[in-house]
């Protein structure tokens, strides 16, 4: 068994491992055993009672973080020329259609989103196979496909991010920053969690929400107490 770093134990001494912890709590926690030398990432996890085998239990949604990511997204729109000038205007990183598409068939993949319009979604599939396994791939449930080329960009830019239940029912999803203050990951957070409280299946038998984890980059996961999301508080 390896020893322990200085900083590992620093961390060990400051929680409790076993404990759930509020939100808010756990919030500030996370700023004390963060360790990196860097602005590490906040990422929560929830674990579901869903069996994502299930048609009507795959959980999948989008939600818009009050105070964003805190990361730059670079977004691809793939559109005809007359959608153009309204993706640059609203931001987008990188705009055209056949150039990215053969781009992306030759190996390229260094965007976060790809939005579209309804019309390219043909050529788009020539693709599929790429973007789906990274998670790219334009959906009309997420919001990424679409007409309103304008406000899907400045809505992923402005912190809107999809989630999407693994095949073990987990749903991991990034929140924030280190540099965050204590509220602003804990208003990231309710809004995910509450984001996916909505979207109980019906039919579900059993608890839903089984427990959520928050942790940094470099830190161990700190354990949430649930009952002040499902109770309808998460102070």
């Amino acid at each position: 068994m390896s020893k322990l770093t200085k900083n590992q134990k620093a961390v060990l001494a400051k929680y409790d491992k076993t404990q759930l912890y509020s939100l808010q709590d756990a919030c500030a926690l996370l700023k004390e055993i963060n360790y990196a030398n860097f602005d590490a990432s906040v990422e929560i996890t929830t674990n579901l009672g869903v069996d994502p085998r299930k048609a009507n239990q795959m959980i999948r949604g989008v939600v818009t973080l009050p105070h964003g990511t805190g990361k730059v997204t670079r977004v691809l729109v793939l559109c005809t020329p007359d959608k153009e000038n309204e993706a640059k205007e609203a931001g987008a990183d990188y705009v055209g259609l056949d150039d990215y598409i053969q781009k992306i068939k030759d190996g390229w993949t260094d965007v976060d989103v790809i939005i579209c319009t309804p019309s390219v979604m043909a050529k788009v599939g020539q693709i599929g196979r790429i973007l789906g396994p990274r998670g790219l791939m334009p959906n009309p449930k997420t919001g990424t496909v679409t007409m309103d080329i304008a406000n899907a960009v400045k809505d992923v830019k402005g912190g809107k991010i999809d989630f999407k239940v693994d095949k073990t029912g987990i749903i991991h999803a990034a929140i924030g920053k280190v540099s965050f203050t204590p509220e602003q990951i804990a208003d990231n957070a309710r809004a995910i969690v509450n984001a996916i409280l909505k979207l109980k299946p019906q039919a579900l038998k059993g608890t839903y929400l089984k427990g959520a984890t928050l942790c940094t980059t470099m830190s161990p996961a700190v354990k949430l107490d649930i009952k002040g999301f499902t109770s309808g508080s998460a102070e």
